[in-house]
């Protein structure tokens, strides 16, 4: 997972709300069969988009109140953020192309 930053509730504010840049996280855990499957698509999103917007994962399993204060209850759950406040919410698991475009609507 070389571009995809590891973000914890530590330093979630940091990362992401801070972040002068746009930023995807896909909220996962290690049980969760179609988080497995987003998985590859997020790491070949955070290649194509190095430098442009941060893409980010965070383990719902290890840290619970960053899901908890975004009311995630389903996962694959990837949040959108654009000047530190959630643009987008998608919920499931999606091909790289629709998520690609959502992505191109934060640049």
């Amino acid at each position: 997972m070389g571009d995809v930053l590891q973000v914890t509730d530590a330093d979630f504010e940091e990362q992401i709300v801070k972040s002068d840049l746009p930023a995807m996280v896909d909220f996962w855990a290690e049980w969760c069969g179609p988080c497995k499957t987003v998985g590859p698509v997020v790491e070949e999103l955070a290649l194509e988009y190095k430098g442009k917007i941060k893409i980010a994962k965070m383990n719902v399993d290890e840290n619970r109140e960053t899901p908890a204060k975004f009311g995630i209850r389903n996962i694959p759950t990837l949040i959108l953020f654009k000047g530190g406040e959630v643009a987008q919410t998608i919920v499931g698991a999606y091909p790289k192309s629709h998520l690609d475009g959502e992505l191109k609507k934060l640049l």
